[in-house]
């Protein structure tokens, strides 16, 4: 039975109460580690090296903006307006439903990728988001070339078909790329239409001066960084009523690490999915980010200035967190799946998900963040998965 939209949850302590504060120091194991050692050991000690980079990246991006004057005080202003809302655990308060837009499409480029022989369009319209914030307000909107968003749809010459959005992780907004890591065109052949979003401060959408695709994203604080997890929740739910006013007989989505975290997000929101795929889902921002160094100092750095502790860091950043709500589909409609040498969203925050919504499915594979050894099994996975909840029997697919 689908949950009600806007239904507020008090029957339990929030997670970020129960979570344990040495949560991201804690030790991983799925039954994978003795079945393929070296494969989940191996890979795991490359994700550390590969993480170290991405966590400088974000620690330079955050540093300016936090320990610059006051800024920090203003800070524990914003994070104290979304923990009051986290606290009431309403989406219909936190995730408001995004007004009508013209959504345009037209031909690729030459400059702009393009998969060989498909229907591609470049789709993008104005985004609705308003902030919820009213105090960053301007100062969020003031990035024009976000406010644009962009998504690439593949469609079938027959019409549309049930329709598999993707969404990026941390940097990795280029569609070529996402395309063949995640073998789009593979599930295109048989037999569903495709949507990659661009998400906030990614690609077309950053800031000329951005160092790395989703700069942005960290560069404004973490009252920034809400708001923007809110703003890709928005521009999704623009593009889901865009598919289905096509006629998109069903839309589900899947997601890699952000994306993943995105995906579920998503799940609390909108009850028209026909699945949801978050593969490697970061769940718990500021855990994670404690667990990586250098901003594991500087979250320290943080607390010695602010006088933050990491729970009250948690409560004002779980105003997004898919942790906080109840899906609004059912859960078996849930597949989560992650990487038993992943070290970028370790497996406890997988087994955390999918605890807290305890009828979903999941799936581990014997690989990293980035090495997806085992792949070919989940995405045969993931299409069964798709197909058993989108009746996708008629389209001709390809063995």
């Amino acid at each position: 039975m689908s949950r009600a939209q806007g239904q507020t949850v008090t029957e339990t302590p929030p997670w970020w109460l129960t979570l344990p504060e040495d949560f991201y120091a804690q030790a991983d194991g799925t039954e994978l580690d003795g079945e393929y050692p070296l494969k989940v050991f191996g890979t795991a000690a490359a994700d550390r090296a590969l993480r170290t980079a991405l966590a400088g990246m974000v620690a330079a991006s955050l540093l300016p903006k936090l320990l610059r004057g006051n800024h920090m005080a203003e800070e524990r202003q914003h994070l104290d307006f979304y923990a009051h809302l986290a606290q009431q655990r309403d989406t219909a308060k936190v995730f408001a439903k995004p007004k009508a837009c013209r959504v345009s499409a037209r031909q690729p480029t030459w400059r702009e990728y393009r998969p060989s022989g498909l229907p591609a369009f470049q789709l993008s319209f104005d985004s609705p988001f308003e902030p919820l914030n009213p105090n960053i307000a301007d100062s969020y909107l003031s990035h024009k070339r976000n406010r644009r968003a962009h998504a690439q749809y593949w469609t079938h010459p027959d019409g549309p078909r049930p329709t598999l959005i993707f969404v990026h992780g941390v940097v990795e907004s280029w569609y070529a790329l996402n395309s063949h890591y995640f073998s789009l065109r593979w599930f295109y052949d048989r037999g569903y239409d495709i949507a990659m979003i661009t998400l906030p401060f990614h690609g077309s959408r950053a800031n000329p001066c951005s160092m790395f695709s989703g700069q942005g994203m960290f560069s404004g604080g973490f009252a920034h960084l809400n708001e923007s997890i809110l703003h890709a929740i928005s521009d999704l739910r623009v593009l889901v009523d865009y598919l289905f006013k096509r006629g998109a007989p069903h839309v589900g989505v899947s997601g890699l690490s952000l994306g993943g975290y995105i995906s579920s997000l998503l799940a609390v929101v909108e009850p028209r999915l026909a699945f949801c795929i978050p593969n490697s889902p970061l769940v718990a921002p500021v855990d994670t980010m404690r667990g990586w160094q250098p901003t594991r100092s500087l979250m320290d750095k943080i607390e010695q200035r602010s006088g933050l502790s990491p729970q009250e860091l948690r409560r004002g950043m779980a105003v997004h967190s898919p942790l906080s709500y109840q899906p609004v589909l059912d859960p078996e409609r849930v597949l989560v799946i992650g990487g038993a040498g992943d070290r970028f969203t370790p497996p406890r925050y997988v087994r955390l998900l999918h605890a807290h919504w305890p009828e979903s499915h999941l799936h581990w594979f014997p690989g990293n963040h980035m090495i997806h050894l085992g792949r070919r099994d989940y995405l045969k996975l993931m299409l069964s998965f798709m197909d058993s909840h989108c009746q996708n029997t008629a389209y001709g697919k390809v063995s």
